[in-house]
């Protein structure tokens, strides 16, 4: 297998998605499997789900056709097509969330019992660190992890879909480096099959890929992560999926921080997500995803020139240039974020509430203004924030 392989495989999962996605959504329709509006929701009608049944189409024939009939191979797509029904499930019938942890446990067990899993990580500066026979166990709990990561930050349309595209990509550009070419063309069929779907999952969304497609997701990216990066002793191993998947992290992360601070179950929802909190300062669904999109290609790329920029000799000597070169993008890309994470959520907010408090009360002081700020980011209840718009 090569690149080349790679492409085909790209353009069949993607064209085999995208043909499948309308007859699922009839599908989803006629079952009942359909996202009503809600009111922590940004969608606006009854759109059908099970969208993951169309992803995971597209993914086991582009495997059947490109990637080799391994016992890992075999591991991957039998929990790939498990947790899908799961999901599945869980998108019909709402399942209890003990029931779907076990599924996606069983799910993760699957591919680790088959090889699928990581013996060691090496740390930058540090060296390796083994983890013996609990590797398994570590392994299994970082699958489900990365499942419910995807699964947590999936809530507009074209989010899910197309930050998993773009990290697909990447961890396939990676992954053909470090010569895991399976991995790699593993990856480049899961980034096409979710831009097959995302070509119906762009705002305004005509389905959803629902838990079925979002665990899915999360599962196949966790596994290319281990097959591509994670099983090598190479500096990018941990770097490159922490740097690559940080945007679900992150938001998760604060999510569910959020939740246990107000005594509340990590699992529990809410609108506490970056999509909810930009939607709230004015954006649109489609700007929302582009600025998270953008966001993801920054950390994406930033793994990649990691990996291709030649800064170290892999001994222990830096090149001061290149170096230099991957400092730079390290503060760009680290700016970036800072601007993402603090001026679109909070000064911005500070802008626009200051501008209504004052159109109101031509008296409110500046006080005031950080007081109400303040509160409403604390307690996360917001009052609706829409764009100026010139009369």
């Amino acid at each position: 297998m090569n690149e080349l392989d790679a492409v085909f495989a790209f353009v069949v999962a993607l064209a085999v998605a995208a043909v499948t996605t309308p007859f699922v959504a009839k599908l989803a329709m006629r079952i009942g499997a359909v996202d009503e509006p809600r009111e922590r929701g940004l969608a606006s009608r009854v759109t059908p789900l099970l969208g993951g049944l169309a992803i995971l189409a597209g993914v086991l024939v582009a495997s059947a056709i490109w990637l080799p009939i391994t016992e890992e191979t075999r591991g991957i797509l039998l929990g790939a097509a498990l947790i899908a029904a799961v999901g599945a499930i869980d998108d019909v019938v709402e399942l209890a969330p003990q029931w779907k942890l076990l599924g996606q446990i069983v799910a993760a067990v699957i591919p680790v019992a088959a090889g699928v899993k990581v013996g060691n990580i090496t740390f930058p500066f540090l060296g390796a660190l083994d983890f013996g026979a609990a590797g398994g166990v570590l392994t299994v709990l970082g699958l489900v992890a990365l499942m419910n990561v995807v699964n947590f930050s999936d809530g507009v349309d074209g989010l899910a879909a197309g930050v998993c595209a773009i990290s697909a990509v990447a961890f396939s550009i990676i992954a053909f480096d470090l010569g895991r070419t399976g991995a790699g063309v593993l990856a480049a069929i899961v980034a096409g099959a979710a831009l097959g779907f995302l070509i119906h999952n762009f705002h305004p969304a005509s389905i959803f890929m629902g838990d079925c497609g979002a665990l899915l997701l999360g599962f196949l990216l966790g596994c290319v992560a281990i097959q591509g990066s994670l099983k090598t002793n190479a500096l990018i191993a941990l770097v490159g999926p922490l740097a690559i998947l940080a945007v679900p992290f992150l938001d998760t992360s604060f999510v569910v921080a959020r939740r246990l601070k107000y005594g509340r179950a990590p699992w529990s929802a809410d609108a506490q997500h970056f999509h909810h909190r930009f939607s709230r300062i004015g954006f649109s669904q489609r700007r929302t995803v582009l600025y998270l999109y953008a966001w993801t290609v920054l950390l994406a790329g930033l793994a990649v020139a990691i990996r291709f920029i030649p800064y170290t000799d892999n001994h222990g000597s830096f090149n001061l240039g290149w170096t230099l070169v991957i400092a730079a993008l390290l503060l760009f890309v680290l700016g970036a974020s800072i601007y993402l994470v603090m001026v679109l959520e909070i000064l911005k907010l500070k802008r626009l509430r200051s501008w209504q408090m004052r159109r109101a009360d031509p008296e409110t002081t500046e006080h005031e203004i950080d007081v109400s700020v303040g509160r409403e980011l604390e307690t996360g209840e917001f009052e609706a924030v829409r764009q100026r718009t010139a009369p």
